[in-house]
């Protein structure tokens, strides 16, 4: 059935204007005022802005880590999701060294197969580099669409990879067209300074800031910003925490090397004396990069503000405090790393962000997702909201006073790293490819009705007949 959303504010990244949207077959047909409603569902809008749904492009969903396995699957994650905002997500797939690459494309799409109630997308972790990676690759890109690759310098003897492996990485994603991704710290130093505190007694959740400071935060992104300037390749930079790697992003793009950042919403309002928390709650806040003492929190709105960096993920690494964060009790190493994040992501950038005055309403849309629609090869299939392209639409009350707690947020786990914060704006209704997924802040949608998406290239360039400027 066609539906018409009336009496809504539509906003772009570029664009604030009144007008309704009419959907046919999944996709916007037309944009205008007061358009017809014959044959039509009617969904009103009044007092909302109408965004493009939300692209998370940082979520780790059923995933083994530290013994244990995130609490949240596609079908859980997704869902919260869609109550925040979220139409689309990327996950990471977690490749073996020794293994094909394929083994954990097919082990990823197993664990979504028929349970996301929103679009999907993978990136691929790089652990090592050899012929037989090298080989596969371009099968990666043009029969699966994954146009991304994440290269771990953290986790010694876990998910690290070597300076090699990383340098022959962005080589081998320039010449074929894919953005390189890293998590940004010196998993050497790291190792060192766990063992050196372990060894004086220091179990505490504080410790697992206190032994991977800001500075390896700086250096490893340094080194990384580097080497692709090297590659002459193209890097982002995930959950960027800190403002020593803020710095080394901004001086490496001064530099004209093609370099972008994430942060993520914990650390734009979260900060390290979370993790002294007594009772073993600082547990709960332990993920990596660590929370940041708080005058970071400054560094990154501003870097936000001015373009230094440019989206924000979630980092979606949901453990349950109890049973699972417990394990690292009388150990901060052994605390499975990472928190419940996809739900608030939206919400806490709209109300700590616009309405707070650090960012335009324009740039809200574009952090939380057309430059990652850009980024990562769906624009401007999703990301926009236009003629021609996927209706992923999130009718947002903007007056709504909320807070948040685990005892009504939609994440399977057992606690929410926000408990207590106090927000303006809240989504309302969400769709996708047109459908209701949320209909009136109520879950309407269809388990396992979220397509796949294959992604374009990096720097492929596309035209909206909206827009006749060359995007990314």
């Amino acid at each position: 059935m066609k539906k018409v959303i009336k009496n809504g504010t539509i906003v772009t990244a570029t664009d604030i204007y009144d007008a309704d949207v009419l959907i046919e077959n999944g996709v916007i047909s037309l944009i205008g005022e007061n358009l017809s409603t014959q044959g039509a569902e009617v969904v009103d809008a009044k007092g909302c802005y109408i965004f493009p749904g939300g692209i998370d492009p940082h979520t780790h969903l059923e995933m083994p880590f530290g013994g244990t396995v995130t609490k949240d699957d596609f079908e859980t994650g997704t869902i919260a999701a869609a109550f925040g905002g979220t139409t689309t997500v990327i996950d990471f797939c977690i490749t073996e060294k020794g293994e094909p690459l394929k083994n954990a494309i097919e082990t990823w799409h197993a664990k979504s197969k028929n349970k996301a109630v929103i679009d999907y997308g993978f990136h691929l972790m790089i652990g090592e580099v050899n012929e037989a990676v090298l080989n596969e690759l371009p099968t990666v890109i043009e029969d699966e669409g994954i146009t991304s690759f994440k290269v771990f310098m953290a986790y010694k003897n876990v998910f690290q990879a070597d300076d090699e492996t990383l340098f022959r990485t962005l080589i081998a994603a320039k010449d074929l067209g894919a953005l390189v991704m890293v998590h940004a710290e010196n998993g050497d130093v790291v190792d060192y300074l766990t063992k050196k505190a372990l060894e004086q007694g220091n179990t505490d959740p504080i410790y697992h800031a206190l032994t991977r400071p800001p500075e390896i935060e700086g250096e490893a992104t340094g080194r990384a910003a580097t080497f692709t300037g090297l590659a002459n390749s193209q890097l982002y930079v995930v959950h960027v925490s800190c403002a020593d790697a803020v710095r080394k992003i901004a001086e490496a793009r001064d530099n004209g090397i093609d370099v972008w950042g994430e942060t993520c919403p914990q650390y734009l309002v979260l900060d390290q004396t979370y993790l002294e928390r007594p009772n073993f709650e600082g547990a709960k806040y332990v993920w990596s990069p660590p929370l940041r003492e708080k005058w970071n929190q400054d560094v990154l709105w501003n870097a936000l503000k001015t373009g230094q960096l440019q989206t924000i993920g979630s980092d979606q690494c949901s453990f349950d405090f109890k049973g699972q964060k417990d394990l690292g009790k009388d150990d901060f190493s052994k605390i499975p790393n990472g928190g419940p994040i996809i739900e608030d992501r939206i919400s806490i950038l709209f109300s700590e962000g616009v309405k707070k005055g650090r960012i335009t309403l324009n740039q809200f849309v574009d952090i939380t997702s057309t430059r990652s629609a850009k980024l990562f090869g769906l624009y401007p299939k999703k990301g926009t909201i236009a003629v021609g392209v996927d209706a992923d639409i999130v009718i947002f009350d903007p007056t709504v006073d909320r807070t948040i707690s685990a005892e009504t947020h939609h994440m399977a786990v057992d606690y929410n790293a926000f408990e207590g914060m106090k927000v303006t704006g809240e989504p309302v209704t969400v769709l996708s490819r047109g459908e209701f997924v949320i209909r009136d802040k109520k879950f309407v949608g269809k388990i396992g009705v979220g397509q796949y998406l294959k992604r374009a290239k990096y720097g492929e360039r596309k035209q909206t007949e909206e827009d006749n400027t060359l995007k990314i």
